[in-house]
């Protein structure tokens, strides 16, 4: 059996990955690696930065020599024009004529959206920060292989500031919650298939503490924190779970459970989309 080809396309820019570097020691597409390095060891896996200037990009026809294709998050909005934008709109809208799966974390269900004519917009009720909480499925979810093994409501690591506003066409609803109505999503776009999430099933828990300390001040500025000291408290919570996540007492004082602790619960909307949707599409393609 030839081995899975996975692809990781990461968006940050130089500038916001030294800063993750310097506070976790790798950047959103190394993390991205190590967690499917982890889930399909045999993997041969590949990293790409398709927003910056000079990078080499691939096109149509290499990706179809993919098996599967991952977008991480980013701190940037695809709502704004910026050539960083449109380079990662251009190298979205391939991978969807490519044919090859996709699955984006985050910003990368944003660059879906927009790539195949959605919207995106600024989070109106506010940042959501460390967990997403209580996401449901909607009727379709429910039933979607996607989702499988979740259970009826869940939280999730997440932090960001933007959401879908509304799906392109070829785009269904999978899960939402109280803040972001898109949680989940899968976009059929111009023959190609995405599955995407607002939130980061590849994260370990001290990635997110360390995102926290980073956007202190944006907390600060939305309520979600009086001052830098208690943005420190939450993260050391946080990071004291990552360390030892059979803590009960840590799990109650943060209000989470084995869809948070468990490292196999956090990423099974990645080990879904790898069974249910890149290897029937890998032995499609006569690689099996």
């Amino acid at each position: 059996m030839t081995a899975l080809r996975f692809l990781v396309a990461e968006s940050e820019t130089p500038e916001d990955r030294e800063r993750r570097r310097e506070s976790v020691g790798r950047s959103s597409g190394e993390t991205y690696l190590d967690t499917l390095r982890a889930i399909v060891p045999e993997a041969v896996c590949e990293l790409v930065r398709p927003a910056e200037e000079g990078a080499a990009a691939p096109g149509v026809e290499a990706l179809r020599e993919q098996d599967g294709v991952f977008l991480t998050g980013s701190p940037l909005h695809v709502y704004e024009d910026t050539p960083e934008v449109r380079r990662q709109l251009r190298f979205m809208r391939d991978v969807f004529r490519s044919g090859t799966p996709s699955f984006g974390s985050c910003a990368g269900l944003q660059v879906a959206t927009a790539a195949a004519g959605g919207r995106v917009r600024e989070n109106r009720r506010g940042h959501e920060a460390a967990f997403a909480r209580r996401i449901t499925a909607t009727e379709a979810g429910r039933e979607h292989p996607l989702l499988a093994g979740r259970p009826a409501a869940w939280d999730a690591l997440a932090i960001h500031t933007d959401e879908v506003e509304r799906l392109p066409e070829g785009g269904t609803v999978l899960a939402g919650n109280g803040v972001s109505a898109v949680q989940a999503a899968e976009i059929r776009h111009e023959g190609g298939t995405f599955w995407g999430v607002q939130y980061h099933p590849e994260l370990p828990l001290d990635e997110v503490a360390a995102a926290l300390r980073r956007q202190a001040k944006d907390l600060m500025e939305q309520g979600l924190a009086r001052d830098e000291a208690a943005v420190d408290a939450q993260a050391s919570l946080i990071e004291a779970l990552h360390r030892e996540p059979e803590r009960r007492d840590l799990a109650w004082r943060l209000g989470v459970d084995r869809q948070v602790t468990c490292a196999a619960q956090r990423q099974v909307e990645l080990r879904n989309f790898i069974e249910h949707l890149v290897r029937p599409v890998h032995r499609a393609r006569g690689r099996a």
